[in-house]
C-alpha cells in the first residue's frame, strides 16, 4: 500500500513538474532568438517582413529574429522544415499562397497537410495583383480585352511564372469567370514572362504591383484592372475588376505567419498581440504603404478559417480545370 501511494505521489509530482515547466516556458518566451523561416530564395516581398520582425522582436522582447531562407521544391522544403521543428514558438514560417495553399492541391504527394501540420499565428498581409497588357493590345479596358476574346478566341496569350503559379491560376479564374478562351503561356519565372508581355510574344499577365509599376509608368504595359476589392493607392486612376463588371472577382495574394502545430496556444497568441502592434507602428505603416500591402489583423481562429476558404476556393478550380504543376 505504502509502494502504491509512493508511486501516485511521485507520479502526480511529476505531471505538476512538467505542467510547471509548460507554464513558464509559455510565461517567459521568448528567451532565445526567434527563426523566421522563409520557404524561398532571397529577394522576394517576404524578405522586408521578415526583416521588420527581426528588427521588432529585437526592440520589444530583447530577443532577435533570425531569418533563414529554406527555398527548393516551390516552398515545400521550408515549409516542411517549419512543419516539423518543435513546437515552442522559436521557429515560425513566413508563408505564402504557393506552398500553403496551391502546392496541396497541385500535389497529393505534398509531405505536409496544412491543417495537421502547422498553426496558424496570425498577421496576415494581403496584396493585390495587376491586369497587365501589351500596350499595343487594343483594349484599354477589361470589356474591351473581353470582347476581343470573344471576337478571336484563344488569340490572346496570357503568361506566368509557371504552371500552378498565382498568375497561371488568376488567368484561368479570369477565363472562367467571363467564359472566354485565352491560351497560357507558361515560363520559368516572373521576369521572363514579363519581358515577353513587353516585347509583345504575349498580350496579357496577372504581375505584381510594386513590380509592374516602373513598367506602367514608362508606358511599356498598359494596367487594366486591379484584382483586389479596393482600388491601389499607387494605382488610384486604375479600376478593380469588379469595378469594370466582374462581381465577385477578388484575387488577393498573401502572406501569413505559422507556427508548427501544437505550439502552446498562449506562445502563439503572444506572437498575435506583437505583429499587430509592429504593424500599427510608423515603420509598420511605411512598410505597408511602401509595397502596396494591407494588414487584416485577425485572431488564430480567423487566420485558419481564411486558409481552410483559401484551399478550398483554389483546389475547387484547380480540379474542374485540371491544372498541373510543373
Amino acid at each position: 500500500m505504502n509502494t502504491t501511494r509512493h508511486r501516485l505521489t511521485k507520479a502526480a509530482a511529476c505531471l505538476l513538474l512538467s505542467m510547471s515547466t509548460a507554464i513558464f516556458a509559455q510565461t517567459s518566451f521568448p528567451n532565445a532568438p526567434i527563426r523566421l523561416v522563409i520557404p524561398s530564395a532571397p529577394g522576394g516581398l517576404t524578405d522586408p517582413i521578415a526583416r521588420f520582425f527581426s528588427a521588432h522582436f529585437q526592440k520589444v522582447w530583447g530577443q532577435p529574429g533570425v531569418v533563414e531562407h529554406h527555398p527548393g521544391a516551390g516552398g515545400i522544403i521550408g515549409t516542411q522544415f517549419v512543419a516539423k521543428a518543435p513546437p515552442d514558438g522559436y521557429t515560425l514560417l513566413i508563408g505564402n499562397i504557393g506552398p500553403l495553399v496551391f502546392t496541396p492541391a497541385l500535389n497529393p504527394k505534398t509531405p505536409y497537410v496544412v491543417s495537421r501540420d502547422l498553426a496558424p499565428v496570425g498577421s496576415l498581409i494581403k496584396f493585390a495583383n495587376v491586369m497587365l497588357v501589351n500596350p499595343t493590345l487594343k483594349a484599354t479596358s477589361v470589356s474591351e480585352l473581353i470582347q476581343l476574346a470573344k471576337q478571336k478566341p484563344g488569340s490572346i496569350y496570357f503568361a506566368s511564372a509557371g504552371n500552378g503559379q498565382s498568375q497561371h491560376l488568376s488567368g484561368e479564374l479570369f477565363k472562367r469567370a467571363t467564359e472566354i478562351e485565352i491560351t497560357h503561356v507558361p515560363y520559368k519565372g516572373t521576369g521572363p514572362a514579363t519581358t515577353d508581355l513587353i516585347g509583345g510574344q504575349v498580350q496579357l499577365m496577372f504581375g505584381n504591383i510594386p513590380a509592374a509599376l516602373p513598367f506602367i509608368k514608362s508606358g511599356q504595359l498598359r494596367a487594366l484592372a486591379v484584382t483586389g476589392s479596393l482600388r491601389s493607392a499607387a494605382l488610384p486612376s486604375v479600376p478593380t475588376v469588379e469595378e469594370s463588371g466582374l462581381p465577385g472577382f477578388i484575387v488577393n495574394s498573401w502572406v501569413a505567419l505559422l507556427a508548427p502545430a501544437g505550439t502552446p496556444k498562449a506562445i502563439i497568441d503572444r506572437i498575435n498581440e506583437e505583429t499587430a502592434k509592429a504593424w500599427a507602428t510608423p515603420e509598420g505603416q511605411a512598410i505597408l504603404l511602401a509595397n502596396n500591402l494591407e494588414f487584416a489583423k485577425g485572431s488564430q481562429a480567423d487566420l485558419g478559417a481564411f486558409l481552410d476558404n483559401e484551399s478550398m476556393r483554389w483546389s475547387k478550380l484547380i480540379r474542374e480545370a485540371n491544372i498541373k504543376g510543373d
